[in-house]
């Protein structure tokens, strides 16, 4: 007789292991399937020097404090081994390699299939593939004619390639700036922004931003049951010296190009320049192509939910989106009762 579980978590990162431990709680029958070798997000595919913009105190997952100093921001390697450490505090019933293909409803329960040929029921899915799986560069004119470098900053790891190279980076958020900042340092580096960057203190009367954000409740304030998506704020965190940088033009910022040619950009004057290598830091789209067969998306792609909860199929549930619930929504400082909200509607508890 076939096993049917109460619960298949789709995606092993920060989402689905603390989907895990409440399931865990409740007592649930569960899986956690994970596309990757390892259950730890997207997180290996940054750069090296990538900075949490949230302190360490406010940048754990349930039941266990992320370590170290408490007022400390975190770097890449250390949010990956947090989360590995996660999954073995727990003992969470992770299988990895298991790239879900497709997710079917058949009567009461969901027929999950894999990439690999594994299929697994469950009356429950949660579905936890996160909003950075799925890179997004635009559009622009005459592209196919660059003889440069054209990647997106989830392909960029350090500096070293660049090195001497003329460099710009396309966007005005965290991981632009950052990125090229860094690259500043070894490489004549622009940002090309729509608008110019904004910047926000890191710390106000000496406590972290985000202290504040979650003393007057805006980090978890439920704007979805007012019939809102909770948007991201495009103003930058100044970690270190960024906005000094900025101010000395290391890197300088420009209004976006126009166009490509075939050995660099042309501005939006008609000037054309030569460039090696373009960053695209332009964030991330929803990629759920293995739900499209449960009617669950709407015409592009998007998830139809509210506050993490399928409107047009019950039984399937989301964590890890962006701006799911509140301005915490998909960080690693969302509070424990959203990430916990499914459960209190799951039809198996």
């Amino acid at each position: 007789m076939k096993e049917v579980w109460d619960t298949i978590v789709i995606g092993g990162g920060q989402a689905g292991l603390a989907s895990g431990y409440h399931l865990q709680k409740k007592g649930l029958r569960f899986l956690i399937l994970e596309a990757n070798g390892q259950a730890v997000g997207s997180w290996p595919n940054y750069y090296a020097s990538l900075k949490l913009f949230s302190l360490a105190r406010f940048s754990s997952l349930p039941g266990l404090k992320f370590p170290g100093a408490g007022d400390h921001y975190p770097l890449r390697d250390e949010v990956i081994h947090y989360l590995q450490e996660y999954a073995k505090a727990f003992r969470l019933p992770i299988k990895t390699n298991q790239r879900v293909e497709s997710v079917e409803k058949t009567g009461e329960t969901f027929m999950i299939r894999t990439v690999s040929g594994d299929r697994y029921e469950s009356k429950t899915v949660i579905n936890a593939t996160g909003a950075f799986q799925h890179p997004y560069m635009p559009v622009i004119k005459g592209r196919e004619k660059f003889r440069g470098n054209i990647l997106h900053s989830s392909e960029y790891r350090n500096p070293t390639p660049f090195v001497n190279q003329r460099v710009l980076v396309v966007g005005a958020g965290n991981s632009a700036v950052q990125i090229a900042v860094e690259l500043a340092e070894v490489s004549r580096t622009s940002l090309a922004v729509l608008r110019p960057v904004k910047f926000v203190k890191q710390r106000i009367l000496g406590q972290d931003l985000h202290f504040w954000i979650r003393a007057f409740g805006f980090d978890t304030f439920p704007i979805w049951r007012f019939g809102g998506v909770v948007p991201r704020p495009r103003a930058v965190i100044d970690l270190g010296n960024y906005k000094a940088c900025l101010a000395a033009g290391k890197p300088d910022q420009r209004p976006m190009f126009a166009s490509f040619h075939a050995d660099g950009v042309i501005w939006p004057d008609g000037t054309k320049e030569r460039v090696d290598t373009v960053i695209f830091a332009t964030g991330y789209r929803p990629h759920l192509a293995h739900l499209r067969n449960t009617g669950a998306l709407d015409a592009e792609g998007s998830p139809l939910q509210a506050a993490g909860i399928s409107t047009t199929v019950p039984g399937l549930y989301y964590v890890g989106l962006e701006g799911q619930r509140s301005f915490a929504s998909a960080t690693l400082r969302e509070s424990v009762p959203t990430q916990n909200l499914w459960c209190e509607n799951c039809s198996v508890i």
